[in-house]
């Protein structure tokens, strides 16, 4: 016999209900991730942060967790413990030298406490509060801890605050505010200066042993714009208080600085490119600077292209990344007298998809971030493995279980695929085929190009709200992420070719992916749609000039137009302009008193050109990419009136959109979009029109079958219950429940008030088994009550869902009865002098995965096979925290399972 519960069933409110292996908007825009973890000096425990979409707040928090990799639970998983919960974020945990206490920050009263919770139990507690915010949380030594924050606010800012004066100077190189370290004594509680800087420290390391910390200091308010002057760095003894500037020339933006295990100096990487003075786009070097004689080394990577996501220090091991174009690969570096030996790291499957995220300071256990671009990212467990022929990676199973919501998703088939670009050089991008692609056939193409233009699409798990090929894989399309020219990961050649050949060169690589698959009889080539954030939107917009019938609909997010703006409006305008366009705005060239490259460059002053229907999105707060850019895009397209164009405005929103309702909006939007103009499926939404409404509601029950009135269908001269299919080719299941009219059409003898044909049938188990029978002889098919195990179910979900909103005495008491009000309640009930029970369908429909059906809360409580009753009647108190119900006979009646 065939069950109708073969899996969960899902039951939602018509408003909501979307099936339960179909991607929505929410399973994207809800997506958990892992970060700040860090292990215990002992390896035993990880505390990490997570996370989570917080929709009442409308944004998102994270939460601190702690693992236990020496105990597991009877699913050999790993006991994990959430330590905070609610609604700010916690993150930056940091072990005791005992690993019985973890400290952390909040951003609880505006980041200004330093948070301890004992592992041994009891509830976190501040240790200590501050004046002002505090930030890079590490551990000093066994008693210390140190931190980066500024100081107190000085007359000057009083002073303003005073007089409410919210004027900004721009880019005030007067009231420049440093910021420095700090220490905080565990015990005495007592905090003390370590830094004695004058311009703010941006970011720093901690030798093991907590005698030396390096820095790196901004130097001025506006080095973000144009990259002058360039940071320091600053090494300090923490012993003798006494410090030195380092690297002080030579190196374009050393960063990451992690300090070797054994004290005797510090990594850090650089950026070598052409064009240094203007922070030029390049490869990532590694270096080392040895604490003894303060020699810097470059660590020979064995690898022309650079790192690839940086490197990781692992006791006395280097784990780099190295960049492989649509991989990262992962090698080992032992260092040995000033050289380093390299072993690249084979781990199975593992190899090129994995991304170190926290490694043990002995460096015997790492934690490894493993995913495809088919494959949600997983935290893995692993441990460095020595051995007579060297070291290896054996990758473990899970720490934790990640965004558990995507399990049952169809994961669409990707690949890395090549093809000939401009200089006739490889250019590498990710295809994503549809969900249910059928070899063959051809199917419709979106190009969703990433930005950067440094930026790279990868072998790994990328579905956001900007991009999310495997929910548009549904809509039956291929999606194409190129990595053209300009993409990093792809060696230095490769990054910087688009220096001074803006547009030249990515446009063609883009052409010729799309053409590759038009010529391997993928796609249509009339159906194709463009998208992209930032520099995505740039060349996506270039792409609409240059081709204006190649695309069916354009969808553009936080692009600029105008160049010729952008340099002074954007925060990284002269670096990013300079480095690209060669020169200012202003620059006399080609005999001309500006720059012409701006103009020639800028999309804007070609719009008459568009032809492509483009939905544009920008945020108010946009400083990236300037937000005037969208406006004056909009402007063109609308006063032009060659393609619709449609302009959303995020407020209060930066380059990046995080409110989780913005994220939402941007992908329906786009969604809606691509239908439009695509597919040829406008909205069709009536905006004055509610969905759960009454009349929602009305319509919805309108569509049950009726025969003169009667809700059921004629089969061999007798009225019969609907039934709805769960899904297809499976059971089904009554509509409604069992009427008067359809009962008596099975007993002549049955009676029941005049007007109440499509009032449930209130009658005995028997009579609701020989009503089965008898339909199943009637129709030829086999009707049945639910089985046990279904009753349960359908019981569960009822009360959970609807049974105290629908008709139950919960809805006749009209407030949250409880049981000490029941009896009086009750007593109430005899001055009714009519029945409760209402017709079928009376109130909302719920969802059993693909069937609607109604009264699943109330009315009538129902026969299961085994003679027990399920769900609520009238008479009855819907009480979830009751055991064993018994239901008031007076509402007791019947639903049917057709096999």
């Amino acid at each position: 016999m065939k069950k109708l519960f073969i899996l969960a069933i899902v039951v939602l409110s018509v408003a909501h209900f979307s099936s339960a292996q179909k991607w929505t908007v929410d399973d994207v825009v809800n997506q958990e991730s892992l970060s700040d973890a860090i292990f215990s000096d002992d390896n035993n425990l990880v505390a990490w942060v997570k996370r989570r979409p917080a929709p009442d707040k409308d944004s998102f928090v994270s939460d601190i967790y702690l693992t236990r990799l020496n105990s597991k639970d009877k699913d050999d998983n790993f006991k994990t413990v959430q330590l905070t919960r609610g609604d700010e974020s916690e993150s930056n945990p940091v072990f005791s030298a005992d690993g019985e206490t973890i400290y952390f920050l909040s951003s609880k009263a505006k980041g200004k406490n330093l948070w301890a919770l004992s592992l041994l139990g009891g509830e976190a507690y501040v240790v200590d509060s501050f004046d002002v915010s505090i930030s890079q949380l590490k551990r000093l030594d066994a008693k210390t801890l140190i931190f980066k924050a500024e100081e107190g606010k000085t007359l000057y800012e009083t002073e303003i605050e005073k007089k409410k004066d919210n004027v900004q100077v721009i880019e005030d190189s007067v009231h420049v505010k440093p910021s420095r370290l700090f220490t905080f004594d565990t015990d005495k509680k007592k905090v003390q200066r370590v830094t004695d800087n004058l311009f703010p420290i941006s970011s720093y390391a901690i030798s093991p042993d907590g005698k030396w910390a390096v820095t790196s200091q901004t130097m001025s308010p506006h080095y973000g714009v144009d990259g002058k002057p360039s940071p320091t760095h600053h090494l300090w003894n923490l012993t003798d208080k006494t410090s030195q500037q380092i690297l002080v020339a030579g190196y374009q933006t050393p960063g990451n600085f992690q300090f070797a295990a054994d004290n005797s100096g510090f990594y850090f990487t650089s950026v070598l490119s052409s064009n240094r003075e203007w922070q030029g786009a390049g490869i990532d070097l590694l270096h080392f600077y040895a604490l003894a004689n303060n020699n810097v080394t470059q660590v020979n990577l064995g690898h022309d292209w650079g790192l690839g996501a940086g490197y990781d220090v692992a006791g006395s091991l280097v784990i780099g990344s190295l960049a492989k174009g649509a991989y990262n690969g992962l090698a080992f570096y032992s260092k040995n007298r000033g050289n380093w030996s390299k072993e690249i790291i084979s781990a199975g499957n593992y190899t090129d998809h994995l991304s170190v995220v926290a490694a043990a300071k002995n460096g015997a256990k790492l934690l490894v971030g493993y995913s495809t671009a088919s494959l949600p990212t997983q935290v893995r467990v692993a441990e460095v493995v020595k051995g007579k022929k060297g070291n290896s990676l054996v990758v473990g199973q899970e720490l934790t279980k990640l965004n558990t919501h995507l399990a049952k998703k169809p994961m669409t088939k990707s690949e890395v695929i090549t093809w000939t670009g401009a200089l006739e050089e490889e250019v590498t991008g990710i295809l994503y085929y549809p969900t249910d692609y059928d070899a063959g056939k051809k199917y419709p193409l979106i190009v969703a190009i990433h930005g950067g233009p440094s930026g790279v699409d990868m072998d790994r798990w990328a579905d956001r709200w900007g991009y999310y090929p495997h929910l548009m894989a549904e809509k039956g399309v291929f999606t194409l992420k190129p990595n053209y020219h300009g993409s990093s990961n792809h060696g230095q050649k490769f990054v910087e070719s688009i220096k001074g050949h803006y547009y030249e060169y990515e446009l063609p690589d883009i052409i010729n992916g799309i053409k590759l698959l038009n010529e391997k009889g993928y796609i249509y080539e009339d159906s194709m749609a463009v998208m992209g954030w930032s520099n995505g939107a740039i060349l996506a917009t270039m792409l609409t000039v240059e081709h204006p019938f190649l695309f069916k609909v354009a969808a553009v997010g936080a692009g600029d137009v105008n160049w010729t703006s952008d340099y002074g409006n954007c925060q990284f305008g002269v670096t990013f302009d300079q480095s690209y366009f060669g020169g200012a705005p202003w620059d006399n060239r080609n005999g001309k008193t500006y720059n012409e490259a701006y103009i020639l460059k800028s999309p804007l002053f070609e719009m008459e050109k568009v032809k492509t229907p483009t939905l544009i999105f920008h945020g108010s707060e946009d400083r990236a990419v300037p937000r005037d850019q969208s406006w004056e895009y909009y402007r063109a397209l609308q006063q032009i009136g060659q393609a619709d164009v449609r302009f959303l405005w995020f407020p209060g929103q930066p380059h990046g959109l995080q409110k989780i309702t913005h994220q939402q909006r941007k992908m329906t939007e786009e969604i809606a979009w691509f239908d439009k103009y695509m597919w040829g499926k406008p909205d069709k939404t009536n905006e004055a029109f509610k969905k759960g409404s009454p009349l929602a509601q009305l319509i919805s029950k309108e569509k049950a079958k009726t025969t003169n009135g009667a809700y059921g269908e004629m089969v061999r001269g007798s009225l019969i219950p609907e039934t709805a299919a769960t899904k297809k080719d499976s059971i089904a299941i009554g509509k409604f429940e069992v009427t008067n009219a359809q009962f008596k059409a099975y007993s002549s003898e049955f009676s029941y008030p005049a007007g109440q044909d499509n009032f449930p049938a209130v009658v005995s188990l028997e009579q609701a088994k020989g009503y089965t029978s008898w339909l199943s002889a009637q129709t030829g098919q086999t009707y049945r009550l639910p089985s046990t195990a279904e009753a349960k179910k359908l019981h569960d979900l009822g009360l959970i869902k609807s049974a105290a909103k629908e008709n139950t005495l919960n809805y006749w008491a009209g407030y949250d009865i409880t049981i000490d009000d029941l009896t009086d309640f009750k007593a109430k009930l005899a001055d009714v002098k009519s029945a409760l029970l209402k017709e079928v369908g009376s109130f909302p429909a719920s969802k059993v995965k693909e069937a609607e059906v109604y009264d699943l809360g109330g009315n009538v409580a129902e026969y299961a096979s085994d003679g027990t009753t399920y769900g609520f009647g009238a008479y009855d108190f819907a009480d979830e925290k009751a055991g064993v119900i018994m239901a008031d006979k007076r509402s007791v009646g019947f639903r049917v399972v057709r096999e």
